[in-house]
């Protein structure tokens, strides 16, 4: 799951002027895979089946801390970028946010195939597949958006590995503590992190684009990342 991280490293392989077209584009993908890992995955997967129960409404405040939080974090660190005088490195402070909310995704994914693997290897199986199959556009995104708030290539890669690894740790924890474990709450906690991402910082990066041929192939990226997950999401349920 470490090596799927890299997979940003391919866009290195097209031409200069191909790569800063694709950025983005990319960046609106990663805006929709995002949002629609959140609507399509983590909330339907941990949230109380009785829309009518008291347990659904505290899900959703779960949803919300988390959304909170990033607020809270990005506020900081403009603020701390404005007391330094700039952003270290030229670095956008949601850079830092993808990379904490990526980390927490992974973490989430590791100890959810590792309780399935628990349960039953050919679950574990099946499942670690559909983790990756969600993880390789979602990585891709990332990568271009740490590109496009001012990251070095080699920096990005090592970072966005950096931030895989936690799924190591998500897998290690799971399985000792398997049987007492709820990830519910930490998974809608990640949702409301990446909702935030999604919505507050990825989407105005995308839409104020003045030439409208690069706006609609942003536009074209969004609903390509929201359209994979949410089929592969059926995949998953299937």
């Amino acid at each position: 799951m470490g090596a799927l991280s890299l997979v940003g490293a391919a866009t290195s392989l097209l031409p200069e002027p191909a790569q800063h077209r694709l950025l983005r584009p990319l960046v609106a993908f990663a805006a929709g895979s995002l949002l629609g890992s959140v609507f399509f995955h983590l909330i339907p997967l941990a949230a109380p089946a009785d829309p009518g129960g008291s347990e659904h409404g505290l899900a959703y405040a779960w949803v919300i801390g988390g959304f909170a939080s990033f607020l809270a974090l990005e506020q900081l660190l403009h603020w701390h970028h404005c007391q330094t005088g700039a952003a270290h490195g030229g670095r956008k402070p949601m850079t830092y946010l993808i990379l904490i909310g990526d980390a927490l995704h992974n973490f989430l994914d590791g100890m959810s195939v590792a309780s399935a693997f628990v349960l039953d290897p050919r679950a574990g199986v099946a499942t670690w597949l559909a983790t990756a199959a969600h993880e390789i556009p979602q990585e891709l995104g990332d990568f271009a958006v740490l590109i496009h708030g001012g990251w070095p290539r080699r920096r990005a890669l090592l970072f966005n590995l950096l931030s895989s690894l936690t799924f190591l740790i998500g897998g290690v924890l799971a399985y000792y503590l398997s049987r007492s474990l709820d990830l519910s709450t930490v998974m809608l906690f990640g949702a409301g992190n990446f909702l935030y991402i999604g919505a507050a910082d990825l989407v105005p990066e995308v839409k104020a684009d003045e030439r409208l041929g690069m706006a609609a192939l942003s536009f074209v990226g969004f609903l390509a990342g929201s359209l994979l997950m949410f089929g592969l999401g059926l995949l998953h349920d299937a």
